[in-house]
């Protein structure tokens, strides 16, 4: 099963990767969000720099959204998601491995990528480093709750429309903690861990849960 699970994750990483892929279009939105907030707030760089951490969590819960509809809705129009499902990898398994590659492909570059835009919107260097931090603990927390609703609408005509709707009410916790984490490691007086440790097991009950119900959610919709 490791060989089956490990030619998927190519798979999937070169589906991604390939031309009209998705993967650089989550970091293209990134930047223009990024690049559009000093023009909607104005020149106040005090103001810039203390919403910053704030907006590189938005953009990036924004970006992660962009393509999630794809995750399994590609692979259901072609009628790979049936082959996939009569194979022996459990599908637990195999949901797994397809939000791993999509994070990979599309979280990961907005990791490495918000330092970056951060110096755009005023925010310290010292803090750039902590966004980093958190969106690098926290965005595999958004692609897997993504994972989610992007099972529930595979079936569904324009599902991809529903995908925002159904996975923003769940992202509020880390969103929420995520900022937490960054204000915390800028101003204080909270330490910073704390945030980050309820940030870092959010996104590993993600991990465990989420492939579960999104492998529920695609019995149903295969039914």
């Amino acid at each position: 099963m490791t060989g089956a699970v490990a030619a998927l994750f190519r798979r999937e990483i070169r589906l991604s990767l390939r031309v009209g892929g998705g993967a650089m279009m989550g970091a293209v939105f990134f930047l223009i969000v990024i690049a559009l907030m000093p023009f909607a707030i104005g020149p106040d760089l005090n103001l810039l720099k203390r919403v910053g951490p704030a907006v590189l969590w938005i953009g990036a819960l924004l970006a992660t959204l962009i393509g999630l509809d794809r995750l399994f809705q590609a692979d259901h129009e072609d009628g790979s998601l049936d082959l996939l499902t009569m194979t022996e990898t459990p599908l637990v398994v195999i949901v797994a491995v397809k939000a791993i590659a999509h994070w990979v492909t599309t979280g990961l570059p907005l990791v490495v990528a918000a330092p970056l835009l951060g110096l755009m919107l005023n925010v310290d260097p010292a803090a750039l480093g902590a966004v980093a931090l958190t969106l690098l603990v926290g965005t595999p927390a958004l692609t897997f709750l993504g994972a989610i609703g992007a099972a529930l609408t595979v079936a569904l005509r324009r599902g991809g429309l529903l995908v925002p709707v159904t996975v923003l009410p769940l992202t509020v916790p880390v969103l929420i903690f995520g900022v937490g984490a960054t204000d915390a490691a800028i101003t204080g007086p909270v330490p910073m861990s704390t945030p980050l440790l309820v940030l870092a097991a959010l996104t590993l009950l993600s991990l465990v849960l989420a492939p579960i119900a999104a492998a529920a959610a695609l019995k149903l919709a295969l039914e």
